[in-house]
C-alpha cells in the first residue's frame, strides 16, 4: 500500500499505555483480576478506564477480563512473546 493515511508510523502513547495493562492479566485463570490504585500513574489510571469504555475490563479501575477482554490480552501477550523470542 502506498495510501499514506493506511500506514501505521507508529503507535499512540494510549494504545501502548492499554496493550502494557493488558499484559498484566493473568491468562491462567479468570478469577484472577487486577486493582488499579487511585495513586498509579495517570497514564495507567486512564488505560484501565478505556479499556473498561471499550468493554475489555469489568471496571473502570481493572476488575475482570470481559470474554472480549480475555481475546485481546491473550492476542496482546502473544504478540509480546514472538517479540522477545530471538
Amino acid at each position: 500500500m502506498t495510501d499514506s493515511k493506511a500506514e501505521v508510523s507508529h503507535l499512540a502513547k494510549a494504545t501502548v499505555e492499554e496493550i502494557e495493562l493488558l499484559t498484566l492479566f493473568s491468562l491462567t485463570s479468570t478469577l484472577e483480576g487486577l486493582k488499579i490504585h487511585h495513586a498509579a500513574d495517570a497514564g495507567r489510571i486512564q488505560a484501565g478506564e478505556r479499556l473498561h469504555a471499550k468493554g475489555l475490563t469489568t471496571q473502570a479501575d481493572g476488575g475482570y477480563l470481559t470474554p472480549l477482554g480475555v481475546e485481546a490480552a491473550e492476542h496482546a501477550q502473544a504478540l509480546i512473546r514472538l517479540l522477545q523470542s530471538p
